[in-house]
C-alpha cells in the first residue's frame, strides 16, 4: 500500500494505535467508534507485535488470528462505512533473527508495517526494555548496563540502522525515542554533539531507505516532546523524507492528540 497516496490530503487519520491486544486501554471497537465520531477518514490498528522473549506489552502470537478477524469485522461494520480501517503491527526489531523482515511478519496479511526499537541488548546479550517510564529506565541503567548511557544510546541507534538495512516495513516508529529516557538519566544528553551525530546519521540512512517517518505525538502533552524531536524536523524536510503524524494512541480520547501543530509545520 502506498500510504502517502492512500491518505491523500486528509489530516484526519492515525496509523499508530494500541488496544486490548497489547498495552492499550480500550477495545478496538471503542477506537473505531471514536474515529468515526471524530470524522476520521483513515485509522490503523498497530498492536505491539509478538516477540520471541517475555513481554507484558506485546500481543501473544496465539491472539494474531483473533486480532486480524476483529479488524475484518470492523471494516464491515457501521463504522467501516465512514472510515477506512487498516490492520498493521508495530513490529519490534530484536536483532537479525527477529524483526519486520522475517518471514512470519511478511506472510501476515497486514496493510502496512511499523518498525520500532524498544529493546537494547546489554553487554551479556540480554535484551532489556528501555522504552518504559523514566524511573524504570534509570533503575535498568544500574541493574543491566553498569550506568553506561553512551553504550545504551549507541546500541539503540545501531539496532535502528540494522532494522533499516533488513527492511520489511513501511513506517519507522519514534526513531529517536531513546533521547527522552536518556535525557532523564543524563540531563542534556540529547543536545550533546555525539548524540546529534547519531540522529543525523539516522536521518541520512532513512532518506536512502525510502521508509516513512512518523512524527509521534504521544509524549507531547505530558513531556512536551515529539518523536523525532522538533529540533530535527527541518533536517527531515530538507532530506525529502515523507512524513506522517501519528498519535500512538492507547486510549480512544487520544486518537488526535497534539497532531495539529506538526501537521501545520510540515504543511499537511
Amino acid at each position: 500500500m502506498d500510504i502517502i497516496k492512500e491518505l491523500g490530503d486528509s489530516r484526519l487519520y492515525n496509523l499508530h494505535s494500541h488496544t486490548q491486544f497489547c498495552d492499550g486501554k480500550a477495545r478496538m471497537e471503542e477506537f473505531a467508534r471514536a474515529a468515526a465520531e471524530a470524522g476520521f477518514t483513515h485509522y490503523g490498528y498497530s498492536p505491539h507485535s509478538p516477540i520471541c522473549i517475555a513481554s507484558s506489552c506485546n500481543m501473544a502470537e496465539s491472539d494474531v488470528p483473533t486480532y486480524l478477524a476483529e479488524v475484518g469485522r470492523i471494516k464491515q461494520s457501521e463504522w467501516g462505512d465512514k472510515v477506512k480501517f487498516y490492520a498493521s503491527m508495530e513490529i519490534d526489531y530484536l536483532g537479525d533473527q527477529w524483526g519486520p523482515a522475517i518471514g512470519y511478519f511478511q506472510d501476515l496479511p497486514l496493510d502496512y508495517r511499523i518498525g520500532s526499537v524498544h529493546f537494547t541488548p546489554n553487554r551479556h546479550g540480554e535484551l532489556i526494555d528501555i522504552d518504559g517510564p523514566a524511573d524504570d529506565f534509570i533503575k535498568k541503567m544500574h541493574d543491566h548496563f553498569s550506568n553506561d548511557i553512551r553504550y545504551v544510546v549507541e546500541k539503540y541507534f545501531e539496532h535502528e540502522h540494522n532494522m533499516l538495512d533488513a527492511g520489511g516495513f513501511d513506517i519507522i516508529g519514534h526513531f529517536d525515542k531513546i533521547g527522552h529516557n536518556g535525557s532523564h538519566y543524563a540531563d542534556g544528553l540529547d543536545h550533546e554533539d555525539w548524540y546529534m551525530d547519531l540522529v543525523d546519521g539516522m536521518i541520512k540512512h532513512i532518506a536512502k531507505s525510502g521508509v516513512i517517518v512518523e512524527i509521534n505525538t504521544k509524549a507531547n502533552k505530558i513531556h512536551s516532546r515529539f518523536f523525532p524531536d522538533e529540533r530535527h524536523w527541518q533536517k527531515l524536510k530538507e532530506a525529502g523524507i515523507p512524513v506522517i503524524v501519528n498519535s500512538d494512541a492507547h486510549h480512544p480520547l487520544l486518537i488526535n492528540a497534539d497532531r495539529d501543530y506538526p501537521l501545520e509545520w510540515f504543511g499537511k
